[in-house]
């Protein structure tokens, strides 16, 4: 008999919540992750802000952890989206889609500190922290990990199923011999808190510039999460500005919609690749979140991604579960790889549209994309479909994506 039904390795913000969606119920579930739960050093948890379509409200409403998040989140009412320099721009106004909201942005530490705690406390959730993964096999009947734990100990564990969620650069992943493609954006990702002058009302903005696309983030206290992808070789003149020199940067690339930036935190940089693995599932293996693809930010779409991920190898396995069938089973995982490819693919077509459409410096294409800047933002059937494709809503979604529990066909509350 082996050790759980299901092993997940990686306790970040996709390991910790597909745990916390097959939490309470009759799997057996392992949690294997090199930190320990509540530990600020956990890398997924830092300062960043991420941005929640309505599809990833609506899996956390469905776990009943959307409550536990009320009051740290800032709704997205409007989305600005201009060039620097030219006269095109679009808006994107909630109200006028019939949304509640665009988005929702909330830090990684705030989902850090709610994810791993209610998923350690279900009643058949087991973390094994802190450890590290040390080899990975698979045989036709289960999947077995060697870890290492922090008394320098190894332990064998076994499962029917081997969920890899160890990050972008998966030592697991890599031990089962998953091929990965990687295309490097020769960008860097440069991300702080930034204190506007005047209120952002819940407006985000994509300022497309010379020097890389720049997003600022609606966040709690007035505070604007910027995400600036820089050229790879700009990116350490960049953090060797001083707070000053940063802020004024910011400020002529940006502009005075929000008047001036008062201040500015603390400066993170991270490199900005595409990467797909070959394929998303092996013998008794599944493969999500960032180690099995990773986006540009440009379009704010990768733990949606991955959430939608999480909602649909829970539903599978619930199911399986309940009629006693096998999570590990071939079928199972080739109906996973089929309904989560489509979508990787939609996404990542999206991302890498808007990359080249306002990377590309030709005179005629600058004046193109503007003149189409401004139809989007006069022609009122190019927003909805829009909208929809940046929502999650282009195809069929899981049941926690909709709302509606596993445990039920009823809607949820």
């Amino acid at each position: 008999m082996t050790d759980y039904d299901l092993l997940i390795v990686g306790g970040g913000l996709v390991g910790a919540s597909l745990a916390c969606a097959l939490g309470n119920n009759s799997l057996r579930i392992g949690v294997v992750e090199a930190v320990a739960v509540g530990d600020p050093q956990q890398p997924s948890y830092d300062d960043r802000s991420t941005a929640l379509a309505p599809t990833s409200r609506r899996i956390f409403e469905a776990l009943e952890l959307w409550d536990e998040l009320q009051g740290h989140y800032t709704p997205i009412q409007e989305i600005h989206v201009s060039e620097r320099g030219r006269f095109g721009f679009a808006r994107l106004r909630a109200e006028e889609e019939g949304l509640p909201a665009l988005g929702y942005v909330v830090s990684n530490r705030q989902l850090g500190e709610v994810l791993p705690e209610r998923a350690a406390a279900a009643s058949n959730v087991d973390y094994l922290c802190p450890a590290q993964v040390e080899a990975a096999a698979v045989t036709d009947t289960e999947a077995t990990v060697d870890i290492r734990c922090d008394d320098g100990g190894i332990r064998t564990v076994s499962a029917k199923l081997l969920v890899v969620a160890d990050g972008a650069r998966s030592r697991t992943r890599a031990l089962l011999g998953m091929e990965v493609a990687v295309r490097d954006y020769r960008q860097v990702a440069i991300v702080a808190n930034l204190t506007p002058e005047r209120s952002h009302n819940g407006r985000a903005f994509e300022r497309f510039t010379r020097c890389g696309p720049m997003a600022l983030l609606p966040a709690e206290g007035g505070r604007c999460g910027l995400i600036w992808s820089v050229p790879a070789a700009k990116a350490e003149q960049v953090l060797a500005m001083d707070d000053d020199a940063f802020r004024e940067r910011v400020q002529r690339l940006f502009g005075y919609r929000l008047g001036r930036f008062l201040r500015v935190g603390t400066r993170l940089a991270y490199p900005l690749v595409h990467m797909s693995a070959e394929r998303y599932t092996g013998q008794r293996t599944v493969v999500m979140g960032n180690a099995a693809h990773t986006l540009h930010p440009v379009a704010g779409q990768g733990f949606n991604l991955a959430l939608r991920d999480v909602a649909t190898l829970a539903e599978l396995v619930h199911d399986a579960a309940l009629k006693g069938d096998d999570p590990g089973r071939a079928g199972l995982l080739d109906s996973y790889d089929a309904m989560r490819r489509q979508d990787y693919r939609r996404v990542a077509s999206l991302t890498d549209s808007l990359l080249h459409v306002f990377g590309n410096a030709l005179p005629g294409v600058v004046g193109a994309r503007n003149v189409g800047l401004l139809g989007f933002d006069l022609l009122p059937l190019i927003k909805p479909f829009f909208v929809r494709q940046a929502s999650g809503y282009a195809f069929a979604l899981p049941r926690l994506a909709r709302g509606l529990t596993l445990r039920s066909e009823g809607e949820a509350k």
